[in-house]
């Protein structure tokens, strides 16, 4: 009887077994992968399918405002304290401003930026952020077009998905609290953060890298050039910096390392892909950003509204792209919105704005032999 029973018993198993490993939940999900570099290097692109649905899904672009007729008066002639956009016939005035409430404020609506009993009032901090965000998006489709944003440009929907606050800023992080003990002197690291994967890499990282537009280009190449020492090299805390910003900019596009680098060398950029010029390009573009658009904004800002440092809210690759390597699945956003790619007029730059540059970095330098 008992030998009957634990026959019985492996039986019942094997068939739970067999069940289990042929259900949805204990079986290999389908995938989707995606060569990037040449067949056999590795390089490949590697997800779910479902994964790409939802990543696809998570970033529509929404649709654009209809059409309006052109001619008409212009809006500078129509209201009052119109410092940017002003050329513009006031029906298409209204159409973007429409457009931007949906971008920014759905929910809050006009009033978010405008006292509505007088809409020329700039009281409300909102209301001037805004005026400079618009030229931020300007200077963004006009200087940074051929260099990374591409025919698809940007809108404020691209970094606001329908939320006055943009879900990926940082502020520049103090670091723990202690006052004393071994946390005090952590180095800026061994603090697990999001922005860094949930590693102990450093968590100051990016504004070691995106904040100033002076960073020198060897702050990231840490790697020697040379198969023996020709000088002092870099300390092992900048080669952990680095790290901790390609983990960054992995999780921001939602891709792996090798969307831009060969892992069998990865410093030759004779053997990356064309997505590492790109990344190269879209790093100095958030320097830029930061520097002259963002920063200068700290006295505009209420308190309740800066870091704890007291610095504004600023972006990084993840504000625009949302883990798609090509943000909003690379729909040409700014093609209804022709005046967004317009460049910044010099007449409407706010007293104190540092100098555009006429065009951004030419090119990564070349490596050296």
């Amino acid at each position: 009887m008992r030998t009957l029973l634990v026959v019985a018993g492996a039986v019942v198993a094997l068939f739970l077994t067999i069940a289990m490993l042929g259900t949805a939940g204990w079986t290999r999900p389908p995938m989707a992968g995606q060569q990037i570099g040449y067949r056999g290097t590795g390089m490949d692109l590697i997800r779910t399918r479902a994964g790409n649905e939802a990543l696809a899904e998570a970033n529509q672009a929404p649709a654009p405002a209809d059409p309006v007729e052109e001619g008409g008066e212009k809006a500078s002639a129509v209201y009052q304290n119109v410092k940017v956009l002003g050329d513009l016939s006031a029906d298409n005035f209204n159409r973007l401003m429409v457009s931007m409430t949906e971008w920014v404020s759905p929910e809050q609506g006009c009033t978010y930026c405008h006292n509505t009993e007088n809409m020329a009032d700039d009281s409300l901090y909102q209301k001037r952020v805004a005026r400079r965000m618009l030229q931020m998006t300007q200077h963004i489709n006009s200087t940074w077009k051929e260099k990374h944003v591409h025919e698809a440009g940007v809108t404020c929907y691209t970094c606001h998905r329908g939320n006055p606050v943009p879900a990926n800023i940082w502020f520049e992080n103090p670091g723990p609290n202690a006052k004393s003990g071994f946390i005090a002197r952590n180095n800026g690291q061994n603090v697990a953060t999001p922005e860094v994967g949930l590693t102990s890499l450093p968590y100051g990282v990016y504004a070691a890298f995106y904040a100033h537009k002076n960073t020198p280009d060897d702050a990231i190449r840490v790697n020697a050039q040379s198969a023996l020492p020709e000088s002092k090299g870099k300390p092992i805390q900048d080669a952990e910096k680095t790290f901790a910003l390609m983990i960054s900019m992995s999780q921001s596009l939602g891709v792996n390392c090798t969307f831009c680098h060969n892992t069998r060398s990865v410093a030759q950029w004779g053997e990356s892909t064309p997505n590492r010029v790109t990344a190269w390009h879209g790093i100095r573009m958030v320097r830029d950003l930061n520097e002259d658009y963002l920063s200068p904004l700290a006295g505009t800002f209420p308190p309740n509204r800066l870091g704890p440092q007291g610095d504004v809210p600023k972006v990084n690759c993840a504000t625009c792209h949302n883990g798609a390597n090509k943000p909003l699945n690379g729909a040409h956003v700014v093609d209804a919105y022709p005046e967004l790619a317009k460049p910044v007029a010099s007449a409407d730059m706010p007293a104190g704005t540092p100098a555009q540059p006429a065009t951004p970095p030419a090119a990564p330098p070349a490596p050296k032999p």
